[in-house]
């Protein structure tokens, strides 16, 4: 199931707790789960998402092995972070400085791809309803898109590539196109299927926070 509401103590408490994440962060063989958890405690308690935008940017500022596995893994958090979040303005101007200063300083390496991907995640992001499930954590670890399987009335299933700002419109789009539907007067929309329910998904609505309610 995908991650629900936790019982919190002090911002103070949840900041050292997240701290402490960070460092475990590190040297985590699966880093994964530790890093829904972070997006998670961010999304419960958005207070801390500045915290830890800065402690990722100080965490990957001269790093002991720039490119190591260590040095990555917070640079993938990082990525994860600006597919989910925004930080506040003063944030945003120093995240986009450091971006800029590990390009120049690193051209053509990991840590260069992942600041080139992060920045234009930033002009994208506007918010998420859920934290990234674990699929897409994993694909954004590898700055990819995810494939969504959408099944169509009287036709095949059809894959689609998302990303993490896919909205259910452009999806819908995407497929009318595909399916040879755009001169057709109907109107057409997702739809999200469960045992109990079956209800349309919001023009606006996000793919990627669809997939992780049923994770």
């Amino acid at each position: 199931t995908a991650p629900g509401p936790r019982s919190y103590t002090t911002l103070r408490d949840e900041a050292v707790k997240l701290f402490n994440s960070l460092q475990q962060l590190e040297s985590e063989r699966d880093p994964v789960p530790l890093m829904q958890g972070v997006l998670q405690t961010c999304l419960d308690l958005p207070p801390l998402v500045d915290e830890i935008y800065c402690q990722l940017v100080k965490q990957t500022t001269e790093p002991p092995v720039p490119g190591g596995q260590g040095d990555l893994h917070y640079w993938q958090l990082l990525t994860c972070m600006s597919c989910t979040f925004l930080p506040s303005p003063p944030v945003l101007r120093f995240l986009r400085f450091h971006l800029d200063r590990t390009e120049n300083r690193f051209p053509a390496s990991e840590m260069a791809k992942y600041a080139c991907f992060i920045r234009e995640a930033l002009g994208k992001t506007k918010g998420r309803e859920c934290v990234p499930s674990l699929e897409e954590i994993l694909v954004l670890m590898q700055r990819q898109e995810m494939i969504c399987t959408v099944h169509c009335p009287g036709a095949p299933a059809c894959s689609v590539a998302i990303s993490s700002h896919t909205t259910a419109e452009e999806v819908a789009q995407e497929l009318v196109s595909r399916l040879g539907l755009s001169q057709s007067p109907n109107l057409f929309a997702l739809y999200e299927q469960s045992r109990r329910r079956e209800q349309p998904v919001g023009s606006a609505t996000l793919l990627a926070d669809v997939l992780t309610r049923f994770e």
